[in-house]
């Protein structure tokens, strides 16, 4: 009977840590300088429970798909959400006119809402 119960236990923590949900970028502002170091500041929503289940970073695309920019997201940010972080000095290079940004969670990675955004 204890292993029931345990193995109980472990499924309610992990159908738990499930119940996060994937991780939504809600908004982003971008700014770029004459060279084409662009600075973005976005807004992340995800139900981060701990340790266990966080939204760990952003990334900024080129329109293949290639990967011009990661900020990472050190800790859970349980108590605010959404929460807004930038990402500065990202070279574009002069040909990108439009880039999405993508966010990433501990347990469902990549897979909530993207946002596109025209460059300046």
């Amino acid at each position: 009977m204890t292993c029931i119960r345990n193995g109980f236990w472990l499924l309610l923590g992990l159908s738990a840590a499930a119940l996060g949900g994937q991780t939504d970028v809600l908004s982003v502002i971008v700014d770029c300088d004459p060279s084409r170091k662009c600075s973005f500041n976005v807004t992340v929503s995800h139900a981060d429970a701990g340790w266990e289940h966080y939204a760990d970073h952003f990334r900024v695309l080129g329109p293949e798909g290639k990967e011009l920019g990661r900020r990472v997201l050190y800790h859970p940010h349980v108590t605010e959400q959404p929460f807004t972080r930038s990402l500065e000095g990202v070279p574009i290079p002069a040909e990108i006119g439009e880039v999405t940004v993508e966010a990433h969670d501990s347990v469902h990675e990549y897979g909530g809402r993207k946002i596109s955004v025209i460059l300046p």
